[in-house]
Order: C-alpha cells, then sequence, then structure tokens
C-alpha cells in the first residue's frame, strides 16, 4: 500500500527531515523511509522535538493501520504460543491476535519486510501491522513472555547444557557479560531485572510443577512472568548461583548462605544470597544492597518537626543509649546511618559493628559480625569499647549478653545506637528487662527510642483523589487535617499498575524523660509507658501516617496495612460507621 500523502507535491518536503535525533533513530530502526520523513516534517510544521508515537500514529493513517499504546490490549495467549519468543524478541513483534488466516502484530517497525516473513513462516499466517511505541512493545514483552524468555529458549536449543564452576571468579559484571552460556545470561538478566525495578529482594520458589519468581518492590512481593519451561533448569540455575556466590554446588541438603558482588553500570551491588532445601529443591532468597547509594540526613528522612528536632537532641548527646525498633525492612538501618552521618567529624570515634555493613561511610571505623570465626555482635562489641569509641552503633540487640554489655557501655560514657525488634517504641524497655538487664540499668541508659514502618508513596503519574472517604467526622477522629486533600492509588505503567512508587518512613518518637524513667523501674506496663508518652505529645505510628495521608503522600489503606492490629481495627470500625 502506498502513503495517501505520496501524491501530494509538498513544497519544502526536502528541508532538512534528519535534524531531529528522534527520526534518525526511526531511520535507523527500520521504522520510518526517508520519504516518510520528509513528507512528516513538511505537514507538522513545526520545529518541535519529535515523539515516538506521534510519528507512528501518523504513519498509521497514511499507511491505513491501526495505532495502540496497548493499555488496554490483552494478547491472546494461543496466538502468542505459535510464535518463538527469541524470534519475537530479536525482530520486536507481539502477536495479539488472530482473525481467519491473518495474525494482528503489534510492531514499531513498519519498513522491515524480513521480519514479517519471519512471522509468516513459521505460524502460516499473514501478518497484520498493528503499529504501537517501542518501550510499550517492550513492556508487554516482559509481561506476556516473561523474564528470560530469549534466554530460555537458547537453553532448550543446546544440548547436553552443563554448567562449569569458575570458583576463581570474585565479582560479577552484569554490563554485556561475554559468557555463552544462555545459563549465566539467565541469571544476569533477572539481576539486572531486579536492580532496574529498584528490588529489595529476589525470590526463586521451587514448586512441583514451575519455577516461580518474584522481587519484592516497595516492600510488597510481585509475582514475575517466567516461561513456563524454567521449571525443567531449576537446578542448572541454582548452580550458577551457588557458583558466583562461592557455595559448594553438590550440597543441596543444607542452608548455605553466601554473597555475590555486581556492578551494573557503574553501580555496585552486594548481593546477600540465602538457599534452603524444600520439599521440590532449593529456595532462593537474594538481597539486594546498593552499596553505593546516597545516603539521606535526618532532614530527608520526612519527620514530623518535633520528632527530628529530638532526634536531632539524641544524637547531640554524650553517653546513653538510643534505640530503633520495627521489623526487618522498616528502614532502621537508613534511619542510623543518617543520625551518624550527622555527628561524622573530626572530633569523634565512631565505630560500628554490623551484620552485614550495609553502607560504608568514610570516616566510620566499620567491623563485620562473622559467627564462623566466632566475631559476634558480644564479643566484637567488648573489642570496640577498648578502641576509645565516642558513638557505637551496634546493629542488633540480640540477646541478653549483648544487651548488658551495651547497657555498661553507655553507662561508661558512649553513646550506644542499636535496633531491637519490637513493634512499638514503649514496648522497648520491657523487651530489655525480658532479655535480663535489671529495670534500674535500663531506666538509667535509656534516652530515646523511635519506632518506624515504611509506607508506599503514591505514584505522582496516577494518584487520583478520594472523594468518597473520609468524611469531616473521620478526619477529626483520625487527626486527618479538615481542609487536607485525601488520595488513593490508582496504577499507571509508571508504577507498574500497583499506584505506589518508592516509600516514606512514618515515625513514633519516645524521649526517655524521669517520668518515663519511674514508670520503667516501678510498673513496668507497656499500656502505662504509652499514655505517659503520648502525653508528653509523642506520636504514635498509625497517627504519623494520618500526617502523611494529609499531605497526600500516601493512602488510607496503606497506613492501615503497616498499623498495629489494635489502631487499625478502631479506625476500620470508624470507616464502617461513616459508610453506615
Amino acid at each position: 500500500m502506498q502513503p495517501v500523502a505520496e501524491a501530494m507535491r509538498i513544497e519544502g518536503a526536502e528541508t532538512s527531515a534528519l535534524d531531529d535525533p528522534q527520526l534518525e533513530r526511526m531511520l535507523a530502526a527500520r521504522q520510518l523511509s526517508r520519504e516518510d520523513a520528509r513528507l512528516f516534517v513538511a505537514q507538522r510544521g513545526s520545529r518541535e522535538p519529535v515523539r515516538e508515537d506521534e510519528v507512528l500514529e501518523w504513519l498509521a493513517g497514511e499507511y491505513g493501520c491501526a495505532f495502540s499504546r496497548l493499555d488496554e490490549i490483552t494478547p491472546d495467549k494461543e496466538t502468542l504460543a505459535l510464535f518463538p519468543p527469541r524470534l519475537l524478541l530479536k525482530e520486536e513483534m507481539l502477536p495479539l491476535r488472530r482473525e481467519g488466516g491473518v495474525v494482528l502484530v503489534a510492531t514499531s517497525h513498519l519498513f522491515a519486510p524480513e521480519a514479517f516473513d519471519g512471522i509468516k513462516l513459521v505460524s502460516g499466517l499473514r501478518p497484520r501491522p498493528v503499529l504501537a511505541p517501542s518501550a510499550a512493545i517492550q513492556r508487554e514483552m516482559k509481561r506476556w513472555l516473561g523474564v528470560g524468555a530469549d534466554t530460555i529458549g537458547s537453553i532448550e536449543e543446546e544440548a547436553g547444557l552443563e554448567v562449569v564452576a569458575d570458583g576463581d571468579e570474585e565479582d560479577g559484571n552484569l554490563d554485556g557479560a561475554e559468557e555463552d552460556a544462555s545459563i549465566i545470561r539467565f541469571v544476569n538478566q533477572v539481576l539486572t531485572d531486579a536492580i532496574n525495578l529498584r528490588s529489595s529482594d529476589i525470590h526463586l520458589e521451587p514448586f512441583e510443577d514451575e519455577l516461580r519468581l518474584r522481587y519484592r518492590v516497595d516492600g510488597i512481593l510481585q509475582e514475575i512472568p517466567v516461561p513456563a519451561s524454567l521449571k525443567r533448569f531449576q537446578p542448572a540455575i541454582v548452580s550458577r548461583i551457588k557458583i558466583l556466590s562461592h557455595l559448594d554446588i553438590a550440597e543441596k541438603r543444607l542452608p548455605q548462605d553466601g554473597r555475590i558482588k555486581v556492578r551494573l553500570e557503574g553501580q555496585e551491588v552486594d548481593v546477600r544470597v540465602s538457599l534452603i532445601p524444600m520439599l521440590h529443591g532449593e529456595g532462593v532468597v537474594m538481597r539486594l544492597l546498593k552499596k553505593d547509594r546516597a545516603l539521606d540526613g535526618i532532614g530527608d528522612l520526612g519527620m514530623a518537626s518535633r520528632d527530628e528536632s529530638i532526634l536531632r537532641e539524641l544524637i547531640g548527646m554524650p553517653h546513653g543509649i538510643v534505640l530503633v525498633t520495627g521489623p526487618t525492612g522498616s528502614g532502621k538501618s537508613t534511619t542510623l546511618y543518617a543520625s551518624l552521618g550527622e555527628i561524622n567529624d573530626a572530633v569523634r570515634k565512631i565505630i560500628t559493628i554490623e551484620d552485614p555493613v550495609e553502607y560504608h561511610i568514610k570516616g566510620i571505623s566499620q567491623i563485620q559480625v562473622n559467627d564462623k570465626t566466632g566475631l559476634t555482635f558480644a564479643r566484637g562489641l567488648r573489642s570496640i569499647l577498648r578502641h576509645d569509641p565516642d558513638v557505637v552503633l551496634l546493629g542488633e540487640i540480640r540477646d541478653a549478653e549483648t544487651a548488658r554489655i551495651a547497657v555498661q557501655a553507655s553507662l561508661t560514657g558512649h553513646l550506644v545506637f542499636s535496633t531491637l525488634h519490637t513493634n512499638d517504641a514503649p514496648s522497648a524497655p520491657t523487651r530489655l528487662i525480658d532479655m535480663g538487664v535489671e529495670p534500674y540499668l535500663v531506666a538509667s541508659s535509656l534516652e530515646g527510642i523511635m519506632a518506624q514502618r515504611l509506607v508506599r508513596v503514591l505514584c505522582e503519574s496516577c494518584k487520583t483523589e478520594d472523594r468518597s472517604l473520609p468524611t469531616l467526622r473521620f478526619r477529626r477522629q483520625m487527626g486527618i487535617e479538615e481542609s487536607a486533600r485525601v488520595f488513593a492509588a490508582a496504577g499507571c505503567e509508571e508504577c507498574r499498575k500497583t499506584g505506589y512508587r518508592g516509600r516514606r518512613g512514618i515515625f513514633e518518637m519516645m524521649r526517655v524523660d524521669e517520668q518515663l524513667r519511674e514508670l520503667i523501674l516501678t510498673s513496668r506496663s507497656v499500656v502505662g509507658l504509652r499514655d505517659a508518652a503520648r502525653r508528653d505529645g509523642m506520636r504514635t505510628l498509625v497517627e504519623d501516617g494520618w500526617r502523611l495521608v494529609s499531605l497526600g503522600v500516601t493512602a488510607i489503606d496503606e497506613v492501615l496495612r503497616v498499623s498495629r492490629a489494635s489502631e487499625r481495627m478502631g479506625a476500620t470500625e470508624a470507616l464502617a460507621e461513616e459508610v453506615s
């Protein structure tokens, strides 16, 4: 079919159509012919930068094709199964559905006859192009074909595939690794994909008939599509991960832990690997830690002004214990590192003992716990105190011995930062006492306790105003500002349809004053400590969450998700009353 505009005589059609870099790229990629580029520029009559979707939509009109951004289109799985993934990925063509002897194919390459010939040769169907932007096609291919579809296809073609151990390898360089083995390419592809999606963890989970891949993004696990045949290559994939982690590939009956150091686009990522034997093979979890990530200061944590003021007061104290509490993955380490960064100067000696060392900070002496060599938290802390520190960061108080040494260190003139696994700030003193630390030592050493959680941030590209809830009564009951606009999650391509992108902390800051010290010594009641702290101005985690709701940062549902059961129940009952 000839373009409609070809018969037109357009003045100035020989103008420099190739001045725009986007047009040059489209010409090189066979998305556009030189004649059409000139016609488009002449008809457009504008010197603004050219967009790919704008050109493709114009081409669709000129050549009588359909145009789609693929937002609402779901490919037919049976039609998709007719084509080898390697061919589709190579030619960047996505079959959508079959209509008799014709197959509709999403493509951005209108002028690629050999690619259309390949589609026809494989299926016997005549391809009909549906023009779509390259990014949309790549997005939908990853969604429907699965991560590593081309790699798995090449694995199936390799006879007698073997994974060769290369234990001398120190790093994995993900920028175009030159290894030919498809298993190596697949593992690299999974790591690269997870890093690009801002994942904190990768889960490879074996089941009877599938090997499931999930990434934890913004604290939530998301299942990632993979080819159905991936299960066949589970042993080889696990072996490759063991090789990179310097683990025993022959050991399949005991848990193993290792590490991988990878680089992607100049960014260094430390990968902690954990393997555990399960019913249908070894399960793998890889935690991703970006070693060169820029650390925030206290002012960047997003605290309320009262909480930030108290934290700055605490980190300036000469001695005592400052605790940050919360479950794994609640941002405790980030808060502690931000605090250390504020006081990291030439007149203080700061030493940390951690498991693992998540961020390397210039000017701070950092120690890695190593249970195999006997370097535990308790033993390391004893040694640290002989190094004349001013400030000590203890990664976690795990047992009674570590707790007692930390208390003694604070009482002998050291400022001690640490973490503790409790649900809220008022529970921390009781937890230390339960560990065996004398109440009077807890009362005299604790200076401040901060509980925290992470809530997901609403995607700025798609968040929508929640006009149905809450009403004025609910706002007053929950502490949400009456004039604030309340938003809810929607979902778009920017946030992978989740409605959220990134996370922010909510905090519960409890300053231990004389009244609280007396309560720790006498009643030890968590309820009593909480009531006293709230009278002194402490905002609970949920109340701080409503602050972010008022600012339009997060949604009501997200605050309820991370709330304590009692507070969540109270808010839910309030909502139910409003609806009724």
